[in-house]
């Protein structure tokens, strides 16, 4: 920032009556240099959102202020309006126009996707996954992709992650339950479960909530018993040397766990039944993984064909290319066993309903020989000699109706009737209830978690968004205008969501990446090729707002005091900042303050986010990517949103550029609020000071 004016003015030792300090010198240049952290008013750049920010002269005007990096941000999703613009808000000529503000001010745009997406997996507001949902979601990060090589002729495209929510208890990375997102998670937890045939939700798996289901016949220990290969063993516990557990049937032969039959009590003469905690769920899942290992790998090296393997519980893993990948989680033991008892409870129904169906069949053949028996014998009777082959019909009643007397032919004929109406009777129960074991077994085959699918479709969205932005680059370079590769950079956004935690960031985006490279391999693209191209163009946008607002659900010691607790917590922060600089998957940053709780856009060093320091360490690991300020809260509670930046320009030390002498160059103290004359008197009066309009010179000057 340059200070006219005073002992301050850059050209000369220039004084006027106004200056409120008079000193005899040679003014000389200020010191310009930034902080260690290396950081000038020229790395910083500011957010404009499109909608708030109504039209083209406005966006003209924020560029006044001096920033040379502006990121264009999209308010709204689908159609437009006056208050959400989309990208294709933008036509040729107000494109044009935003190409020539760039120019002309030697500045660069970059572009941020509308904030009405979350996350590529297609996910709902009821939890459920779908295509169309995300398909949409896909078509407004292109569209952005477009209107940035257009406009910005590159650079990053920001875009919120958000795949799905999930508890933070049982976190992979939460080492030693250091995050909590209210009291009692860790027994209240909720795991949703997906269908991978529609995407849809089965039903959430909740960690204090058990399941009944019979319990099996397994080997005691110190029993013989008969393995698969017909050698009698000794158990020396209910599990091999493999570790799986070791079914019996009744008669003390090893058996698979397809085949798994239930213990049965004689002495209460029923089979038994336990009800199944979220522990042995854990121990269930365990025992499917190793059983679904068995079949994925019978199967690759040809034990298994194609069709049984598809016709198996575990055809959902048909496309790994690697047994580690295979994984069960609790949640989807939790369903499989409520869909197996589902489907236990139909089979019996069905052998119930169906058992005698093969005897109505025969009785059915017996009758219509029997019937036409008696109607021959009937049609040769003397008419007068007819009645002694009446029987009596019986009665359902007892003795309380008369029977009526029936000829043969009547009664078989009633009987075939209820015979057909029998098979009729155990062929649909039977039917329907082996129809719904086989849907319930089907089901069986179609799920899971809600994590493991939306991680796969995120992937493969986010890739495919790469694709058309590595597109876009290839076209701009052919032009002669490509500034920087387009990149889909995805941002860190709420805590809530997958996708918030450093860690969950770092998965998203290599899991992105190699899915982007797969699909160039399978284009014909070489490997090294295909990796270095995936890494060009999806990258991520790290925002330290929303990484802050982690702070919320941090689990201090309280044994500590409140500062000791959060020293501990901005230390974990800058471990997870250091490896996502590490990993170098960070290409843009966002610089926001919080106090922790919300997300309110106070400018950087108005809250307790470590800004400075995590800028230093991503400055430390070589970021060269864009800083962007995004003013929320001082458009309300202060002058203007441009505060945000001039605050963040004292956070980082950056001078006041101009020259002095003997007096004191002036600070940000003196100048950021100055014209108001909140620091210091005004240099003028105003008001009820100011002296009457009527004695005024007609060019409007006040007499002061």
């Amino acid at each position: 920032m340059v200070s006219f004016g005073g002992k301050h003015f850059t050209s000369g030792n220039y004084a006027m009556p106004m200056d409120r300090e008079y000193a005899e010198s040679n003014p000389s240049p200020a010191n310009q240099s930034t902080n260690d952290v290396g950081v000038g008013i020229g790395d910083i750049g500011d957010s404009i959102g499109l909608g708030p920010i109504p039209n083209i002269q406005a966006i003209a005007a924020k560029m006044r202020s001096g920033v040379k990096t502006a990121e264009l941000v999209f308010m709204g999703a689908g159609k437009g309006s006056g208050q959400a613009h989309t990208p294709e808000y933008y036509g040729k000529l107000q494109r044009q126009a935003l190409r020539e503000i760039q120019k002309s001010n030697e500045m660069n745009f970059t572009t941020h996707a509308t904030v009405g997406v979350m996350g590529l997996a297609g996910m709902d507001q009821q939890g459920n996954f779908s295509k169309q949902n995300q398909e949409m979601a896909i078509n407004e990060i292109k569209r952005a992709i477009d209107f940035a090589a257009d406009v910005a002729q590159g650079g990053p495209v920001v875009v919120h992650t958000g795949e799905f929510q999930r508890p933070l208890v049982d976190a992979e990375w939460n080492e030693n339950n250091k995050f909590k997102m209210y009291e009692d998670e860790e027994n209240r937890a909720s795991y949703r479960v997906v269908d991978t045939r529609t995407g849809r939700l089965i039903e959430e798996a909740r960690k204090n909530r058990k399941i009944s289901r019979p319990v099996w016949n397994i080997v005691d220990d110190g029993n013989e018993y008969t393995d698969f290969d017909g050698n009698k063993k000794v158990a020396s516990s209910q599990y091999d040397h493999n570790g799986r557990l070791i079914y019996l049937d009744y008669y003390g032969n090893r058996i698979n766990d397809e085949s798994r039959v239930p213990k049965y009590n004689t002495e209460e003469g029923k089979f038994e039944v336990s009800q199944m905690g979220w522990e042995e769920l854990e121990k269930e899942a365990k025992q499917m993984t190793l059983r679904a290992k068995e079949w994925w790998k019978d199967w690759k090296s040809g034990k298994i064909s194609d069709e049984d393997f598809r016709k198996s519980n575990w055809v959902r893993f048909e496309d790994v290319g690697d047994e580690k990948e295979i994984q069960v989680k609790p949640e989807e033991a939790y369903i499989i066993a409520s869909l197996e008892t589902s489907a236990a409870t139909a089979r019996g129904y069905a052998y119930y309903y169906g058992g005698s169906f093969d005897e109505h069949l025969k009785d059915k053949e017996k009758l219509k020989k029997a019937y036409d028996f008696y109607k021959k014998i009937e049609t040769e009777t003397d008419p007068e000699e007819k009645w002694r082959l009446k029987r009596q019909a019986g009665s359902k009643y007892g003795d309380l109706i008369p029977e009526d007397s029936k000829f043969p032919t009547q009664k078989i004929k009633d009987m075939i009737r209820e015979n057909e109406r029998q098979i009729r009777y155990s062929q649909e129960s039977s039917s329907s209830q082996w129809a719904q074991a086989e849907e319930s077994m089907e089901t069986i085959r179609n799920v899971q978690s809600a994590e493991t699918y939306a991680l796969k479709e995120a992937y493969d969205a986010y890739a495919r968004a790469g694709l058309t932005a590595m597109k876009q680059s290839e076209r701009l370079e052919k032009e002669g205008k490509l500034k920087n590769p387009v990149s889909v950079a995805m941002e860190n956004l709420f805590p809530e969501s997958f996708g918030s935690h450093p860690d969950e960031l770092i998965n998203l985006v290599e899991g992105g990446r190699k899915r982007m490279a797969e699909m160039l391999k399978q284009q014909g693209v070489k490997e090294e090729e295909a990796v270095r191209r995936s890494k060009d163009h999806i990258t991520a946008t790290f925002d330290t707002g929303h990484l802050n607002m982690w702070r919320k659900y941090w689990q201090g010691d309280p044994n500590k005091s409140i500062e000791q607790n959060d020293e501990e917590f901005n230390g974990w922060m800058l471990k997870k900042v250091e490896t996502l600089a590490e990993k170098g998957v960070v290409s843009h940053l966002h610089l926001v303050d919080n106090f922790g709780y919300q997300d309110d856009h106070l400018a950087p060093g108005e809250g307790n986010t470590p800004v400075k320091k995590i800028v230093e360490i991503f400055k430390k690991h070589g970021f060269k990517g864009e800083m962007i300020v995004e003013p929320g809260s001082d458009y309300s509670t202060d002058v203007s949103g441009f505060h945000s930046i001039m605050k963040t320009w004292k956070l980082f030390g950056s001078s006041v550029y101009g020259a002095s002498g003997a007096a004191p160059k002036k600070s940000w103290g003196n100048v950021q609020y100055g014209f108001f004359g909140q620091n210091q008197p005004a240099y003028f009066t105003f008001g009820g000071y100011s002296p009457s309009e009527d004695w005024t010179l007609w060019s409007g000057v006040p007499l002061e």
